[in-house]
C-alpha cells in the first residue's frame, strides 16, 4: 500500500492535521518494516510494536500514543477502505469471519473479546489448513483443542477460550452443533497460591508514586479493582456522599458496590477537576464525546456522551479513533499502562516479588480476611461469582499465620 495514500486518507477524512500527515506515515513504515509472526493479531501486532518502541528508551509517551493512533488508524480504517477500493475478494472462510465479527458487535461483546475470539478462529483455520482438514467439522475442532493441550502446552483457561470462541463460531455463524469432541485431550488445571504483599510492602509500593500513578494503585489496593474496572471507571460511578464506588458491567456482566477509601477522598477531588478541565478543553475543539454502549446511547440520547458524568476516571492523554465507530474520542488509558506503574513501583520499592495489579488485588482480599472480615462479604467486594473462588484465600492465610518454625531457629534458641 502506498504510504502516500495513507497520508491522503487520513488527512482527507480529517483524523489528523496535513502538518502530523509526516510522523504518521514514518510511524506505519516502521511498523510494516517489523517481521511479526503471522499468526499473531493486529492487536497483538500493535502490541508487540509498542513494546519495541517503548524498549528503544528515547521515545516518549506522547510519542507512543501517536505511533499507536497511526497504526490503528491505518490498520483499522484506512486498510478495509483501500481493499474495497481495490475490490479484494474475499474466500468462503473470510466472508465467514466477517460475518462473526458482525454477529459479535451485533450481540455487544466486547472489542477486547471479539478481537480474541476471532483471532482463535483465525488460528484454527490455519491449523486445519496445514493438516487438510474440512474446518467445518467438530472432529477438527477435537483435533485442534488436543494440538493446543499436547503440543502448545497452553494452560486450561486458555484451551477453555479457545473453544468458547469456535463454540460461537459454530453456533451462530456455520449454525451447526459442535458434537463428538468429547474425546480431545484436555490442558490440565493447576491452581497456583496467589503472590500477596504485606502490608509493609503495599506501603512501600505507593510510597514511590505520586500524583495519578499514585491514585490508581490506592483505588485498586483500596477497593480490590482488576485492572479492567479502574480503568473504566467513569466520573458518575465515583459517589463521594455515599463513600461508595460503582462497578458497572464488570466480569460475568455483573455490578457491585465497593467502598471508596475515605483517606484519597481530597486527592480523587483534585484529579476530577482536571478531568473535567480537560473535557472542557476537549468540547471547545469539538470532540468530548464518550463512549456508550449502544443500548444506553438511545436511552440518554447522543448528547448525553458529551456531558461529564459519562468520562472515564482516568482518561487517555491523547484523543484516539474508535475502530469500529471510526469517532475520534478520549478514551481511557490501556491496561498496559497501569500494569507498567506497578512493575515500576515494585522495582523502585525493591520488591523482588512478581507483583502485577491483580497482586494489589490479591493483597486487598487476604488482608481484609486477616482483619477478621467476612468471606462472603469478600466475596461480594471482589465480584466472584462462587465462593470457592474467594477461598483461596483462606489457604493464604492459614498458611501466614500457621508456618512451622524451622528446626534451625529451634537448635539456634536453645544455644
Amino acid at each position: 500500500m502506498q504510504l502516500v495514500d495513507y497520508e491522503g486518507y487520513i488527512v482527507g477524512h480529517g483524523f489528523v492535521p496535513a502538518s502530523r500527515k509526516g510522523y504518521y506515515s514514518r510511524w506505519v513504515r516502521r511498523f510494516l518494516a517489523l517481521e511479526l509472526p503471522g499468526e499473531l493479531s493486529e492487536s497483538e501486532m500493535v502490541s508487540q510494536y509498542l513494546e519495541m518502541l517503548r524498549a528503544d528508551g528515547k521515545i516518549e509517551d506522547w510519542q507512543l500514543d501517536q505511533a499507536r493512533h497511526a497504526v490503528e488508524l491505518y490498520l483499522n480504517m484506512y486498510l478495509p477502505d483501500a481493499r474495497a477500493r481495490e475490490g479484494v475478494g474475499r474466500g468462503d472462510f473470510d466472508a465467514l469471519h466477517e460475518e462473526m465479527k458482525r454477529l459479535l458487535r451485533l450481540k455487544h461483546y466486547s472489542l477486547r473479546t471479539e478481537n480474541t475470539y476471532l483471532d482463535w478462529v483465525r488460528r484454527y483455520r490455519d491449523f486445519c489448513g496445514m493438516r487438510i482438514l474440512a474446518w467445518e467439522e467438530s472432529k477438527a475442532v477435537r483435533e485442534f483443542l488436543t494440538d493446543l493441550a499436547v503440543r502448545g502446552k497452553v494452560a486450561a483457561g486458555t484451551q477453555n477460550q479457545a473453544f468458547n470462541a469456535l463454540l460461537f463460531f459454530f453456533r451462530h455463524v456455520l449454525e451447526k452443533d459442535l458434537d463428538d469432541i468429547k474425546g480431545a485431550v484436555r490442558a490440565k488445571g493447576k491452581r497456583n497460591l496467589p503472590v500477596v504483599l504485606s502490608v509493609e510492602e503495599v506501603k512501600a509500593v505507593l510510597g514511590v508514586l505520586e500524583g495519578t500513578e499514585r491514585l490508581i494503585l490506592e483505588l485498586v489496593y483500596g477497593a480490590g479493582l482488576r485492572v479492567s474496572e479502574v480503568i473504566r471507571l467513569r466520573v458518575m460511578d465515583v459517589d463521594f456522599g455515599n463513600g461508595v464506588l460503582r462497578i458497572i458491567d464488570a466480569k460475568g456482566g455483573k455490578d457491585r458496590a465497593v467502598p471508596l477509601p475515605r483517606c484519597i477522598e481530597e486527592a480523587l477531588k483534585e484529579h476530577l477537576a482536571k478531568v473535567q478541565a480537560l473535557h472542557e478543553d476537549d468540547l471547545m475543539l469539538g470532540f468530548g464525546e464518550a463512549y456508550l454502549p449502544p443500548a444506553l446511547s438511545r436511552k440518554y440520547g447522543l448528547e448525553s456522551r458529551r456531558e461529564l458524568k459519562w468520562q472515564y476516571v482516568f482518561p487517555s492523554s491523547n484523543l484516539s479513533v474508535d475502530p469500529r465507530s471510526g469517532a475520534t474520542r478520549r478514551h481511557h488509558i490501556l491496561p498496559h499502562t497501569v500494569q507498567r506503574i506497578v512493575r515500576k513501583a515494585a522495582m523502585m520499592a525493591g520488591i523482588d516479588k512478581k507483583v502485577t495489579v491483580h497482586t494489589l488485588r490479591h493483597s486487598f482480599a487476604t488482608h481484609l480476611l486477616l482483619n477478621g472480615v467476612n468471606i462472603r462479604d469478600i466475596q461480594e467486594l471482589l465480584g466472584h461469582k462462587n465462593v470457592e473462588t474467594t477461598m483461596i484465600y483462606t489457604h493464604v492465610v492459614r498458611d501466614l499465620s500457621t508456618t512451622p518454625r524451622s528446626p534451625l531457629d529451634l537448635i539456634r534458641r536453645a544455644n
